[in-house]
């Protein structure tokens, strides 16, 4: 990376990862370790004990919700669905993104 990675994730990146899980919470129920491997098939550098605070903190702010399979003991994968709240903030969300690449995208 052009510039310190460490920097680079925790200013610019830690957010647009956001709206990936977002995303993709609204196209059905994902699992940390399914993101885990997305996020970084997309060049993120990203660790478990990034994704799984934020997970938390996401579904604190109502924007998922959790669950884990009955009976499947304190180590079954929790899965994660967009809610109500989370997909009014996508829809910001993706308008913002539109705009913004309106105006950074370069001239033709």
């Amino acid at each position: 990376m052009p510039t310190d990675a460490k920097i680079l994730n925790r200013e610019i990146l830690l957010p647009l990862w956001k709206i990936h899980i977002l995303h993709h919470a609204d196209e059905g129920p994902l699992v940390g370790q399914w993101m885990l491997q997305e996020l970084r098939a997309h060049g993120y550098d990203v660790s478990p004990g990034t994704l799984y605070p934020m997970l938390k903190r996401m579904e604190g702010h109502g924007w998922l919700r959790s669950s884990t399979p009955k009976g499947g003991g304190v180590h079954a994968p929790r899965s994660y669905r967009l809610t109500a709240e989370g997909r009014k903030v996508l829809v910001i969300v993706r308008k913002q993104l539109a705009e913004l690449q309106g105006e950074i995208a370069p001239a033709s």
